[in-house]
Order: structure tokens, then sequence, then C-alpha cells
């Protein structure tokens, strides 16, 4: 399998009050086109892990990588001006929060519309039929109505069905997803992952899917890197990652309710320092 992203010895770093503190600390991974999930706790890296690899991490934060390779060109070698051709166009992100990601001043439609033309170069009737079309995909009811509407009047759960129709609008290589189903009910959500599931299938795009529901993710995806601290501490095929070893990725797994197995009380997950200094488990992703 070729790869179509290749992440080798990443480190996000802050500036503080109290020194420097490391987000990201030396992730490395491999992607095919393919669905890769990233699972971990709130704060364990993986939405800045996300950002990086967009260069979206902005002063003083600090961005450090032996390489970032999108079929085969580093992304840390390239201006801002040329990252601004590879986000969008071959990069997207699905941010957590659609609704802050949105304009408030611009119509849906505009918005959309404006997507499409800045990376496909066409034409105001083009671009509205490719944004009805899309917003049709992620299961909007009347497009029509939604393109004349602005931000404020969509729920978080349409926000973010706007958001993904905007990110695949302009058919990138890579999406990046950021918890892109958390906002949804259970039926929706099984259509928007029906439809990354066809563009990774049908256009051979790559997707990194991050999220915090470990179930979602091993029926989803095909691989799963688990984050604890800014590393990876675990990787492993999603089908099997109920059969996972790393005492961290066991204490999330007991922590979750499941039909097939009921308890009188959750398991609290218990942390080890040494985790976050221990050799990862499983093959590099």
């Amino acid at each position: 399998m070729t790869d179509l992203l290749d992440v080798k010895d990443l480190w996000v770093r802050f500036p503080t009050r109290k020194g420097r503190f490391d987000a990201v600390r030396g992730v490395s991974f491999r992607l095919g086109r393919e669905r890769l999930g990233i699972v971990g706790e709130s704060g364990s890296g993986k939405s800045m892990t996300g950002r990086a690899i967009l260069r979206l991490i902005r002063s003083p934060g600090q961005v450090e990588a032996s390489h970032i390779r999108l079929d085969g060109e580093n992304l840390l070698d390239k201006t801002e001006a040329e990252m601004r051709q590879v986000r969008g166009q071959r990069i997207s992100m699905v941010m957590q929060d659609p609704k802050f990601s949105l304009n408030p001043v611009m119509s849906i439609g505009e918005q959309l519309t404006e997507a499409y033309r800045l990376h496909a170069r066409g034409g105001r009737a083009e671009a509205r039929r490719r944004a009805v079309e899309m917003l049709e995909a992620v299961a909007i009811r009347d497009p029509e109505r939604v393109m004349r509407a602005y931000p404020h009047e969509m729920s978080g759960g349409m926000g973010q069905r706007i958001m993904i129709a905007m990110m695949l609008i302009p058919d990138p290589e890579l999406l990046i997803a950021d918890e892109p189903t958390s906002a949804l009910d259970v039926s929706v959500r099984g259509q928007v992952l029906q439809i990354m599931d066809r563009l990774v299938q049908d256009r051979g795009m790559g997707l990194i899917f991050i999220s915090h529901d470990l179930n979602l993710v091993a029926q989803f995806c095909d691989r799963v890197m688990i984050m604890y601290a800014g590393r990876v501490v675990e990787t492993c095929e999603a089908h099997k990652l109920h059969e996972a070893q790393h005492p961290y990725t066991r204490g999330l797994l007991n922590s979750l309710p499941r039909f097939d197995a009921p308890q009188n009380r959750l398991e609290v997950l218990r942390r080890d320092p040494a985790w976050a200094a221990a050799p990862v488990k499983g093959p590099v992703a």
C-alpha cells in the first residue's frame, strides 16, 4: 500500500510560565488510502496532531518533525502561500465545533460556493449545483432553504453536516475529521459515515478519524492509534481494538458500558506516569 501521508517524529510545543509544554511528543505514523482512527481522552493530543499536519498551530506554538510528507512532498518545506493551496484542496479538516468555523455574516450558500470556486475554479452556476448536491449528500432535507440561511439559524447537528459538506466539495486527497459526528443523531451519523466510507472506497481518499467513541472507531476505521499525554501508546487493527493489551487502552474500553456484558459499576481509569515514557506497543500505524 502506497503511503498517502507519512509523519515522522512530530512534536508540538507551547511556552508557558512554568516552562515548555509538549502537547504532542514524537508521534509517527503512516497513512494509506484508508481510515485511520485516533482515540484518547481530551488533552491527549489528537486534535493537535491533526492541526499540526496542516500547519495550523500559530505562534507561540512550535511544530517540529523529521518530516510530514503528503504524496512524497514534505509539507514543512512549503511556504505559507503554498500551504494555502494544500489546505482544502488536498487536505481538508472538519473542526470539532462547526458553529465557530462558519462565517456568521455570510449565508451558508455563499460559504459553500466560495469553497468550491476557490479550489475548483468553477463558475457560479456549477458551484451552486455542487453545493446543493453536497448538502443533499449529508442528509439535509431542504438544501435550497439552507443555502439561503445563516449559521445562527442552524442547530449544532446541522452546522456539523454543513461543515462536512464544505470540506468535501473540493474532493480532497485526505480528510481529517475531528469528532465529525458528535452532534448528530444515530441515523444521520450512520449516513454521514457512509458518505465518508464511500469517498475512501470510491475516490481513494485517506481519512483520519479523531474521536472519543472507541466503539464507533472499532466499527468504522481500518486501524486505530491510541494516544495518551501527547504520544502514541498503542496501535492496532480496528476490528481487534477490544483485544488491545496496553493498560490505558484496556482502561478506556472497560470504562464504557456494554450491552453484551452489563456491569453494576463501570471501572475508573487508573493512570500510570510510566505510560508517558514507555515504548509504543503494536506496529507503527
